[in-house]
């Protein structure tokens, strides 16, 4: 299982909150994860569209050590990985979505640019 380097210094709640959804790659992971509900490893990266292996790789195994998301291995030839949100990650969708509100106030941008599952949060019209 991954191990980090150093131990994280966290001495607040709100740091240990953002430490673990917050980041770019982070929160979207979560957010395709709940539309999607199951993904393998290739559908994950595609919906992600302009991610690294390396860092999906990372931002997965991370999510994995602090529970957010379950990672089931088969074993089949060729091997297949596939991942979904536990229960503690699905109680962090409502908090991203609550931060999707709050940025469709403040920040102005196209729909159209926007990603799938972020179209289906519900700030779009409530402006």
């Amino acid at each position: 299982m991954y191990q980090p380097k150093l131990k994280k210094d966290i001495r607040c709640p709100l740091e240990y909150g953002l430490d673990i959804f917050g980041g770019k790659w982070k929160s979207r992971i979560i957010c395709v994860l709940a539309e999607q509900e199951t993904l393998r490893y290739s559908v994950l990266r595609r919906e992600m569209s302009n991610i690294t292996d390396a860092v999906l790789t990372t931002a997965l195994r991370e999510l994995s050590a602090d529970e957010i998301i379950d990672r089931q291995q088969f074993d089949e030839i060729p091997p297949r990985v596939e991942y979904r949100l536990t229960e503690k990650g699905k109680s962090v969708v409502p908090i991203l979505q609550s931060i999707c509100r709050w940025s469709g106030i403040y920040h102005n941008e196209s729909s159209e640019l926007s990603l799938p599952q972020c179209q289906k949060c519900n700030f779009y019209g409530s402006k």
